[in-house]
């Protein structure tokens, strides 16, 4: 199999003239002279120069331009490489073109059904849809890690300001404090947790802490502490933990609960559409069975 290849030579001049015929052509100005410029052949494709139009951005010296064209053309050339080879080797028992056909009727399909969804679905999940979905499901949700609601406060040495550091840790139960606290956290923490509802794996906090300080194992024993090592202080405070194989609590799988809510939503909605095409279509005669 031979591969036949033809590059024009560019020379500046001529690239200055295809860069302003390219810029006109992206205004809207661009004339058709019937002339094609021929950039590479491989067996029966080709490349032409028209066909790169819009890839120059605004500016682009000539210089530029050959970088823009060669690059582009070497990527053509083996892709056209590629597909000529695939094409010498189709399966005889490859039936391209029902292929194309199902391709082609899947996407039609698949942008009218996100068309339908887009003007009909519901997207709104409430609370109280949560909790039933929640109620009725929740022996599917075990947890697989242990998980936890905390505080956790890791900044670097020296600590700065210290004192109102520990003072501010001491009243983060109050509102006001709390919200001092993050702001202090803003500025000085490696890291941080300060939301009391929301739910971490043991493993993923025990990662920014010394090895061994948190586990799996004797995170329900820790209760509140604070230490340092050679880098960092550390603030850590549990309210609530669930050990493996537990329910997980909603908070923890709300995202995930709302997924299947709407997915649910969905097939019902395609479901319904079809279902009701079928019934109109039926009434006008426009369905006819030979079975």
């Amino acid at each position: 199999m031979t591969v036949s290849l033809k590059m024009r030579s560019w020379k500046i001049g001529a690239a200055l003239f295809l860069m302003a015929w390219l810029a006109s052509c992206s205004m809207g100005g661009g004339q058709d002279n019937g002339q094609e410029q021929l950039l590479a052949k491989v067996h029966n494709k080709s490349l032409y120069l028209s066909e790169l139009d819009g890839m120059f951005p605004e500016g682009t010296t000539s210089e530029d331009s050959l970088v823009i064209i060669r690059a582009y053309t070497e990527r053509w050339v083996r892709e056209a490489l590629l597909l000529n080879e695939a094409e010498q080797n189709v399966p005889s028992d490859l039936n391209i073109d029902k292929l194309v056909r199902d391709y082609r009727a899947s996407l039609i399909r698949h942008n009218y059904e996100k068309a339908l969804v887009e003007q009909y679905l519901d997207s709104v999940v409430t609370q109280e849809q949560l909790m039933a979905f929640y109620e009725a499901n929740k022996e599917q949700y075990q947890l697989e890690t242990p998980i936890m609601r905390c505080f956790f406060i890791k900044v670097p040495l020296p600590v700065q300001e210290p004192e109102k550091l520990r003072q501010l840790w001491s009243d983060s139960e109050e509102e006001d404090a709390l919200d001092q606290l993050v702001d202090y956290c803003n500025t000085y923490a490696e890291a941080y947790l300060l939301q009391d509802s929301t739910w971490y794996k043991v493993e993923d906090i025990a990662m920014e802490m010394p090895k061994g300080t948190v586990t799996p194992d004797n995170v329900s024993a820790k209760q509140e502490f604070s230490q340092r090592d050679g880098e960092y202080q550390y603030y850590f405070r549990v309210f609530e933990v669930k050990n493996r194989k537990d329910i997980a609590p909603l908070g923890y799988i709300e995202e995930q609960a709302r997924k299947v809510i709407l997915r649910s939503r969905r097939e019902k909605l395609l479901a319904e559409k079809i279902e009701a095409m079928y019934q109109r279509e039926l009434r006008r005669n426009n369905i006819q069975t030979y079975y």
